[in-house]
């Protein structure tokens, strides 16, 4: 099987869960082609069933804006007829759906065509797929693929009421590989913190969404109360929060530490005490998820799929988002009581463990080859009319 991989480059959730699993399917001896603007973050291109597809804007001024999506549609156009792919498959429906649209009527008239797969990630449904400007590209591309999928229950729960979706959602959740964790040498504990203090730690890419100041008043209240440090881990346009927090709170200067990107987060994850994820919206919780692979409870909003990943008071706590008393309480109670906290721990990567890639890999397999079926059965179907 040739399968195309359409996504975004950046180390979003959606780009992370693409590369993982396109590197996964190269492993298995599929052919994979991924075709983006850059080269993916996690992409090993020195796999031999590993192909990457740059798309290149060639820039004009009399654009405003440079036609992205179109160079998108030709590109995909190209690699589906000079690698004669199997099957497409879109992360996010905008731009990448809507441009394997348009590549698959150019493949028509040349009587050729693919099935298309577009997988739901989060913000092209809750964010950008309802903006007026683009709600009925998002809907007409979801409706024109062939399969679509959903990473939780509640991000298709949002898809179906915010959309006139005609074809059946199937969900198959974003997976973790925990054997990178087994693997995975920790650093050293002290880099972080001292023997009687907590690390508590926070990764995003530090959108408004990911309600930085809700991480950074939980951390307040909690080392009011549990010594501890703060780790964040990340680059984005809320950094400037966290420096003004520490303008108005320097006793904190020292007790909080920012990383930016780091190559060796799993490492870094594995020292921590506890994982904070107050997000105003989150399609599934793939930190959190990652938290728990490496042994981390996590204190988190019940926002969107959260609470398909983190089991309140089994894996950490969850709370009503921006409640940041009640995240603060749950965060004291588990930091102060050391066999909550060894219990938690242990539950969560149990969590992670039903959530391995070596579950989730065969369902899209699976998904992939009845695609492909009833794609050709339909074909067939329509050469006898």
């Amino acid at each position: 099987m040739k399968i195309g991989i359409l996504c975004y480059p950046t180390y979003g959730g959606s780009g992370i869960v693409a590369t993982e699993l396109g590197m996964s399917l190269a492993d298995k001896g599929y052919e994979v082609h991924f075709i983006s603007s850059a080269l993916p973050a996690r992409l090993d291109v020195t796999n031999p069933n590993i192909f990457f597809h740059k798309v290149n804007v060639q820039t004009y001024p009399l654009f405003q804006y440079q036609p992205y999506d179109i160079a998108l549609s030709s590109m995909i156009y190209r690699v589906v007829n000079l690698y004669k792919l199997d099957i497409l498959h879109a992360h996010y429906a905008i731009p990448y759906a809507y441009a394997a649209f348009t590549a698959k009527q150019m493949l028509k008239a040349e009587h050729k065509d693919v099935p298309l797969v577009t997988t739901l990630h989060g913000t092209d449904i809750t964010l950008v797929g309802q903006h007026p400007s683009y709600k009925h590209a998002v809907e007409f591309s979801i409706n024109q693929s062939d399969t679509i999928t959903s990473v939780s229950e509640s991000l298709k729960k949002d898809t179906l009421q915010f959309f006139n979706i005609h074809k059946e959602i199937q969900v198959i959740t974003n997976f973790i590989d925990n054997s990178v964790f087994d693997d995975c040498k920790t650093c050293q504990r002290e880099q972080f913190a001292s023997d009687d203090e907590k690390i508590l730690i926070h990764v995003s890419n530090l959108r408004p969404v990911k309600r930085i100041q809700d991480v950074l008043e939980i951390f307040r209240n909690v080392n009011r109360k549990v010594q501890s440090k703060l780790v964040i881990i990340g680059e984005g346009p809320e950094m400037e929060k966290i420096n003004q927090f520490l303008e108005e709170n320097p006793e904190l200067i020292g007790k909080i530490k920012l990383l930016g990107k780091v190559n060796d987060l799993y490492r870094i994850l594995q020292l921590s005490d506890v994982f904070l994820l107050p997000s105003e919206q989150e399609s599934f919780g793939l930190a959190a998820l990652e938290a728990m692979a490496a042994k981390t409870p996590v204190i988190s909003s019940n926002a969107g799929g959260i609470p398909e990943v983190n089991i309140q008071g089994e894996t950490g706590f969850l709370a009503e988002i921006g409640n940041v008393e009640a995240m603060s309480n749950y965060c004291i109670k588990l930091l102060s009581n050391e066999e909550l906290l060894a219990e938690m721990k242990k539950n969560a990567k149990a969590q992670a463990l039903k959530f391995d890639l070596k579950n989730i890999l065969p369902i899209y397999i699976e998904m992939y080859e009845t695609t492909i079926a009833k794609f050709e059965e339909a074909k067939l179907i329509g050469a006898g009319n």
